[in-house]
């Protein structure tokens, strides 16, 4: 179980990831020694899997954020799962749900064009609903 620091430290370092011990112990009220230790036990016990960046997707040339509800024609889901596979440029995650739909489908794309050519390909195994993201509002 997480004490009050262990989840200061996740929070400082879910803001920052590159953040040095040393201003991570400041933040949480450590020696930096102390709050790197910390850090190690949380990563050796899994709470902490890896870091990662932000990645500015419009920057990079993704201009297409995209969520599919995705509807299976059977219950052999793998040969969606197969063609999911030939596109990891574009889906960024794919969730089994309940509900809605079978799967919860996010992706990115450069253009209409890619777009396009993946929702092609993606009828021959599944039917979809497709939203568009125009614009992500941050909740404070």
């Amino acid at each position: 179980m997480l004490d009050q620091t262990d989840q200061r430290i996740i929070s400082e370092l879910m803001k920052n990831g590159r953040i040095t011990m040393k201003e991570l112990g400041e933040k949480v009220h450590l020696t930096g020694q102390a709050a790197s230790s910390r850090v190690i036990k949380l990563e050796e016990e899994g709470v902490i899997e890896g870091y990662t960046i932000h990645l500015n997707e419009k920057k990079a040339g993704y201009s297409i954020h995209a969520f599919l509800n995705i509807y299976t024609n059977s219950f052999n889901h793998q040969p969606y799962l197969n063609y999911l596979s030939t596109q990891k440029e574009y889906v960024l995650k794919n969730f089994k749900i309940s509900g809605d739909g079978c799967y919860l489908l996010e992706c990115r794309f450069p253009g209409n064009e890619e777009l396009d050519a993946f929702l092609t390909g993606l009828t021959s195994h599944v039917n979809y609903k497709l939203s568009i993201v125009i614009n992500e509002t941050q909740i404070v």
